[in-house]
């Protein structure tokens, strides 16, 4: 059974991830920092695409000494297990994400990924085949769910999360919406991905939380099935 899946992210007031050269700037503040910090604690891995690893080079580790520590009270790693969608295998071996903190790493590439690209990805994580040219989401979160994964983080790209919402795999969504304003036509947004045709095909949500945090507004959707 897959785990139960939620998307995190944050995105100015006019419907943007980051700017048009998608280099990562700040969008939310401490509260939701803090928030975030949270969730991630209390997630068993975070899942990130490739587009995220090569923008921004997170390391997906939980920042609160005190969160650490009372995963390390509950016998678990300091860190929920790291994913990345990567369906070419184009993750940097040098990438932060699989060398801070202590952890489980899982790269999820397809069968048309260059075996010496995958040789050396394997020497700093584990690496998944789902899928011949494109990363089989579906198959990825049977196979995270096998493995012990109740509740799974997505924190982007926007390529990643429209196909996760197009795969029907997505339970919940929680966006941060800051009070800045980026514009551009190719700043990357929530879901891109190539997108829904007609209306009958969009995933449908339920409003499950509103409220104020830091200098914008935290929304809580529910994916209605």
């Amino acid at each position: 059974m897959r785990p139960f899946v939620f998307v995190n992210l944050a995105m100015s007031a006019d419907g943007k991830l980051s700017t048009r050269e998608r280099r990562q700037v700040k969008i939310s503040g401490p509260s939701d920092f803090r928030r975030v910090d949270e969730i991630k604690a209390g997630s068993d891995a975070i899942m990130v695409g490739i587009g995220t690893v090569l923008a921004d080079d997170p390391s997906l580790t939980v920042k609160s000494e005190e969160l650490c520590a009372q995963r390390r009270s509950e016998g678990k790693e300091e860190h929920p297990i790291r994913v990345v969608v990567d369906s070419h295998a184009r993750t940097p071996p040098d990438a932060d994400i699989l060398h801070k903190g202590v952890g489980r790493r899982v790269i999820a590439v397809s069968e048309a990924a260059p075996e010496e690209r995958v040789s050396l990805l394997r020497e700093s994580a584990e690496v998944v085949t789902f899928g011949r040219e494109h990363v089989d989401l579906s198959a990825l979160l049977e196979y995270m769910g096998d493995t012990g994964v109740k509740r799974l983080m997505v924190e982007g790209g926007g390529t990643l999360i429209w196909s996760l919402f197009a795969d029907d795999l997505v339970d919940e969504l929680y966006t941060c919406i800051g009070n800045v304003v980026i514009g551009g036509k190719d700043a990357p947004t929530p879901a891109d991905g190539e997108g829904f045709i007609t209306e009958k095909d969009f995933p449908r949500l339920s409003l499950t939380g509103l409220e104020s945090l830091d200098e914008g507004v935290l929304i809580c959707w529910k994916v209605i099935r």
